[in-house]
């Protein structure tokens, strides 16, 4: 890639203080991994059982914090038996699969739980699918039944005829009045009526670790979502692990504003309740307004972010109360380092624990050293199934010798991240896929160092230092070519952020057409358009970036394009383009270098720019 300056986040790790040793960083991993360095994959024990376990050893424990609501584990326990229970008497059976679809609330959590007990596989289905998304996420997974929260009663609805469903359960709120689609059943009044006491464990007998638990759809970047398989194994670890790193023990409460059926909140935040016998808090979608009256009025003292959610609680008004809280911890992905040390100085939270990986990836790196910017140390890479391929940006692919083997990258070198997949009955290393056999194969490097290694391709784009503390860079895909040059969204983003005003900024790539490559585009949020200024805006880029990462264009919203997951959205901002008639309500402007400013996008103005007409791509 070529150079450009230090991003925020390099920039900020030359101010840190010394170097821990490798040891030292060791040791602090050891918190997480020597609690899981007993499992075996093919071990009988399921996430049902360590309910159970729960349910003995801390029952009057408060297990969900919802609302009003306080759900201890003896209580979640019962009612997870009455759910095995009423789905085994409507004719369901071990091994079938149910897709869940429910906005944040408990009874989310409880129905996968109760459907473990009886050996049933859940799919977790994205509240926003409807339609043909919707019917594509069922078919991938064989559904047999679904069961559905009244809210989403419409989604349900719209289903195309003929689906292959056996069951439909709704499943209503205490006071909420069921929609009653034809040929649903009233799972309330089936829980209702079925016992409380623990299902017969040989229900279960010979379900191992390795045996699927749920389906977590990825985000379908580039496609239709595909169903990741998570097993009982994958769900039990994330919680020894995170927990572990983060020192859990008596007395803290974790904080749940994610959606349950992605792998942040829905799998690693139970998971660690699960494994300490502690409670969380959950609510049913983020609130920057709420949440620190939450964190004082629970006392939470550790919280699962998405980068973006930080940088709303930063937008909020200082207040004096800023430090009086309880948070001593967070943990996540995507935090840039100025958004970072502008948090940490700001509301005094001790620890951040950034990390990279994904909900099917086959490894995870975790900064346990409070670094800022980096996503984690890997104090012994060649004892791991970690390696870096470095990348050639003009190919958008991995680099070659002159024999056409592949490079590793050495340190300060741009490169993918890749993870051998591990056989074995230990917990390291081991990819479990998708349903599907043809997306879990186009994951997959064969034969790339030995014969019969496979290598699962990450998609991230990394560089790692002297010292093996790693930075993300960009997915590949984000990262874009122009003027022969290679632009990292991420890094352009990263130093942009730094300009004063827009709550976000979001960077990425659009298509000019007869021309190569793509031009920058960002995207910053502000309440009001005369609140951007355009010659500011102009310097400002100019100064701290070089001339071909400078964006040609600027598109102007007052809300920020977000998926349901809270991270920023760049596919269709990247169709929509400069086009003004698929922008809805934001303001285009182009660069004008005459005027070393940005001018509001028109014929004009792009013939200045020497620029043609947005034509979509088919």
């Amino acid at each position: 890639m070529a150079s450009m300056p230090a991003s925020a986040s390099e920039a900020v790790t030359k101010i840190e203080t010394a170097v821990p040793s490798r040891e030292e960083t060791m040791a602090r991993l050891m918190r997480g991994y020597s609690r899981v360095a007993d499992f075996r994959r093919d071990r009988e024990y399921t996430v049902a059982d360590r309910l159970e376990e729960r349910a003995a050893d801390s029952a009057d424990t408060p297990f969900i914090l919802f609302e009003d609501e306080r759900i201890s584990f003896s209580q979640a326990n019962a009612m997870a038996n009455r759910i095995a229970r009423a789905m085994m008497d409507a004719g369901l059976q071990r091994g079938d699969v149910v897709a869940l679809m429910m906005h944040n609330r408990p009874d989310f959590v409880l129905m996968w739980l109760g459907l473990a007990k009886a050996g049933i596989v859940t799919a977790l289905i994205n509240t926003s699918a409807a339609g043909s998304v919707l019917d594509h996420a069922l078919r991938q997974v064989d559904a047999r039944a679904l069961i559905f929260g009244t809210e989403l009663a419409g989604a349900i609805a719209d289903l195309p005829e003929g689906d292959r469903l056996a069951f439909l359960f709704e499943h209503t709120e205490t006071g909420d009045k069921p929609a009653a689609l034809p040929g649903t059943h009233d799972l309330n009044a089936l829980i209702d009526a079925a016992a409380d006491r623990d299902i017969d464990p040989a229900s279960r007998s010979g379900i191992v670790m390795a045996d699927p638990l749920y389906y977590i759809f990825t985000s379908g970047t580039t496609g239709l979502p595909k169903a990741a398989r998570m097993s009982h194994l994958r769900f039990i670890n994330a919680g020894e692990m995170v927990g572990g790193l983060m020192e859990f023990g008596p007395g803290d409460v974790f904080y749940c504003v994610l959606p349950l059926y992605h792998g942040a909140g829905g799998m690693v935040v139970p998971s660690v309740s699960l494994a300490f016998g502690t409670p969380f808090v959950l609510r049913r979608k983020f609130s920057a307004s709420g949440f620190w009256p939450d964190v004082r009025r629970h006392g939470i003292t550790a919280f699962n972010y998405i980068g973006e959610i930080v940088r709303y609680l930063l937008a909020s008004n200082p207040s004096p109360d800023d430090r009086k809280h309880s948070l001593r911890v967070i943990t996540g992905a995507g935090l840039r380092a100025d958004v970072w040390r502008a948090f940490v100085d700001r509301f005094g939270v001790e620890r951040v624990l950034e990390n990279l990986g994904a909900t099917e990836s086959n490894y995870g790196i975790t900064n346990v050293d409070n670094r800022v910017g980096s996503v984690g140390r890997v104090p012994y890479r060649e004892q791991t199934n970690l390696r870096v391929m470095r990348w050639d940006g003009a190919t958008d692919d991995w680099a070659h010798d002159e024999s056409g083997n592949p490079i590793e990258a050495e340190a300060g070198e741009v490169g993918e991240l890749i993870a051998e997949a591990l056989d074995g009955n230990g917990v390291g290393g081991f990819f479990e896929g998708y349903t599907s056999e043809e997306a879990t194969e186009r994951k997959l490097v064969r034969n790339l160092f030995r014969s019969g290694d496979r290598w699962v391709r990450s998609g991230d784009l990394v560089r790692f230092d002297e010292e093996d503390y790693f930075y993300f860079v960009d997915r590949i895909g984000d990262t874009f070519r122009w003027k022969s040059e290679n632009v990292s969204t991420e890094e352009v983003a990263s130093i942009l952020a730094d300009f004063p005003g827009p709550l976000m900024v979001n960077v990425f790539g659009v298509r000019v057409p007869g021309t190569e490559g793509r031009a920058g585009m960002v995207a910053l949020t502000y309440q009001s358009e005369d609140a951007f200024d355009p010659a500011g805006f102009y310097e400002f880029a100019a100064t701290h970036l070089p001339h071909y990462a400078v964006p040609l264009f600027v598109r102007i919203g007052a809300a920020a394009r977000m998926t349901t997951t809270f991270k920023l959205e760049k596919l269709r901002l990247q169709k929509e383009g400069y086009a003004p008639h698929l922008v809805g309500d934001d303001f285009l402007y182009v660069i004008d270098h005459a005027q070393r400013s940005y001018a509001r996008l028109d014929e004009n103005s792009l013939a200045r720019a020497e620029l043609p007409p947005f034509a979509p791509e088919d």
